[in-house]
């Protein structure tokens, strides 16, 4: 949720904007389409079941040892759960204004940090492999922009490497470009820019007028937007877009708005205290102890 990465990934909406949808070019490839096993795994991970989601990233990997996504699903996992344990997906962190854009406080813990190194490794090094097969590769392209864009994070918001987290900015920017080159209905990926538009037209006037001098704008309204399209047509990151989204909507006022998308994801994954407790922080209720996450 850095800012820095959200100036990157801003980048692409021009490149977006450029790309025409050819159906009959879209790969058929797990990243891109839904594949039962990884949406299982994706529902244990967003009711915060870390172990659980993990073990059936790395079931699906073991069988399909040169596909990437499985890789990039296992870092999304330790990434996610780390988020979660320093509070970061909560409204107590999105409308702390120094934590929301700087980051958290303290350090993140070490081994799953290590963890987290080592699946984007094995995601890079699979996806470099398939690219000296297919130089258009849009898995390769979509698992190497989520590994930057992951690390950049990890960097800026956990670890406070800036200069690490530049790299990953300007090593993600290109991917990403030609990611959406490939596969104009990634819709997964309008997470990212929806949280460039929204971060940068989140930040004060004097830092925003400075950033467009290279060109980069953002607004508040369309990230907004652009996570309901992830929610609307997106694959895994459906409810990761409402989780942003009601969060974001939390900053805006839009009460109603927050209300109904938490109701939605508290009764999607019953067994999560995060989104209960945020229903009840948006509806202004207390929160029962056995609701605390």
């Amino acid at each position: 949720m850095n800012w820095c990465y959200c100036v990157a990934i801003s980048l692409f909406l021009s490149a977006a904007a450029a790309c025409p949808a050819r159906a009959d070019e879209i790969a058929k490839t797990p990243a891109f389409t839904t594949v039962a096993e990884l949406s299982s795994g994706f529902h244990s991970l967003y009711a915060q079941d870390f172990s659980e989601a993990r073990e059936k990233f790395d079931s699906w990997e073991s069988q399909h040892p040169d596909e990437p996504f499985g890789e990039v699903a296992i870092a999304a996992s330790y990434l996610f759960e780390e988020l979660y344990r320093q509070g970061v997906l909560s409204s107590d962190f999105f409308l702390n204004e120094k934590k929301f854009l700087h980051g958290i406080e303290g350090k993140p813990d070490p081994a799953r940090m290590k963890n987290f190194q080592d699946a984007l490794d094995s995601a890079r090094k699979l996806a470099k492999g398939r690219l000296a097969k297919n130089a258009k590769d849009p898995e390769a392209f979509f698992a190497l922009t989520l590994a930057a864009g992951m690390e950049s994070n990890a960097d800026m918001m956990l670890k406070k490497q800036h200069v690490e987290s530049l790299k990953r900015l300007k090593e993600g920017n290109e991917y990403a470009k030609r990611l959406l080159a490939e596969q104009p209905d990634a819709n997964d990926a309008y997470v990212a820019l929806g949280t460039a538009n929204y971060i940068i037209g989140s930040l004060s006037g004097g830092t925003r007028f400075l950033l467009r001098f290279g060109g980069v704008h953002g607004d508040k309204k369309l990230g907004m937007e652009q996570l309901g399209n992830t929610i609307e047509k997106g694959r895994y990151l459906q409810p990761y877009a409402k989780i942003l989204l009601a969060l974001a909507a939390r900053r805006e006022k839009q009460n109603p708005l927050a209300q109904k998308l938490l109701l939605e994801l508290s009764r999607e994954f019953p067994e999560s205290p995060l989104y209960a407790a945020e229903y009840a922080k948006a509806m202004g209720r207390p929160i029962p102890a056995e609701m605390r996450p």
